[in-house]
């Protein structure tokens, strides 16, 4: 099992492309990821001490429509004394590899608003020290509609917890340009929100499909319903920052059972996309 950080990699379902764009990577403390793991029972997935989580967006392409889902870390690089490592920034290069500029985007889906994956929001990184005067006060997208769950939003406006969106970094930026979405409501010719609560209150997955329905294949895109592969064989483990884990489990195992489905699951190593075969526990990447 490779460590190393998801490069691009594509999916083709008829005329529709789904395309993972890296952002960067993080080397984080697989103790602290998850703290009641047993990695000896999951060999291959540490490497030197350090759990290694992908960073990135997937860019949707169907009907003329360009659509991201998520948005990386942003531009950071830091060292953090007790977690680890962060470095990205890589996602609008990845982004003008596809031929395309931040103009070109006409929707941005959140999977859910932790750091890691709003990154690009606006010009300053949420995991940024000191951003600079004014940096904040542009969308990234800002022709694009930002979609999200109702649940989400309100879970970070409402009541928030610590470690959290900004409220001047994402949150007001972001508060004339978002648009909520309901469970199973299509946003785009064969695209498709499904919600996936347990990881956060308003967590979605988004289903890709053909719409001429030529490929019978779809993708999933999984966001944070699955961190590390391992939690393939055992659906169980819990991430330090799951806020239901007994609901987040559910989802994982409803994600898992999916059939005729490639999982696009960001935060994984080698490549992002793959299938779950065999006995329901073995994870077969592809693409």
């Amino acid at each position: 099992m490779s460590s190393a950080p998801a490069r691009r990699a594509q999916i083709t379902l008829g005329a529709t492309t789904v395309t993972y764009l890296p952002d960067g990577f993080a080397e984080l403390d697989p103790a602290k990821l998850f703290p009641a793991a047993d990695w000896t029972a999951h060999p291959g997935h540490v490497d030197n001490g350090k759990l290694v989580l992908s960073l990135g967006s997937f860019l949707i392409r169907t009907a003329g429509r360009n659509i991201l889902v998520d948005l990386g870390a942003g531009a950071v690089d830091l060292d953090h004394p007790t977690l680890g490592r962060l470095k990205s920034g890589a996602l609008l290069e990845h982004l003008a590899g596809e031929g395309l500029s931040r103009d070109d985007v006409d929707t941005v889906v959140y999977t859910h608003l932790h750091r890691d994956h709003i990154g690009w929001t606006t010009g300053v990184s949420p995991f940024a020290g000191t951003p600079a005067r004014n940096a904040a006060n542009a969308l990234t997208f800002h022709r694009a509609q930002h979609l999200l769950s109702e649940a989400e939003w309100r879970h970070w406006t409402e009541d928030p917890e610590p470690g959290g969106p900004s409220p001047e970094l994402i949150l007001g930026p972001l508060k004339a340009a978002i648009r909520f979405v309901d469970d199973g409501e299509t946003i785009a010719p064969g695209v498709r929100v499904l919600a996936t609560p347990g990881h956060t209150p308003g967590h979605l997955a988004i289903a890709v499909e053909d719409p001429s329905g030529q490929a019978t294949e779809s993708v999933l895109i999984v966001g944070d319903v699955l961190h590390s592969a391992a939690q393939i064989s055992d659906s169980g483990m819990t991430f330090a920052t799951d806020v239901d884990p007994a609901r987040a489990r559910t989802a994982r195992d409803r994600v898992l059972a999916r059939p005729d489905t490639v999982l696009a699951a960001g935060h994984f190593t080698g490549t992002v996309f793959g299938n779950v075969v065999g006995d329901g526990h073995t994870w077969a990447r592809c693409c």
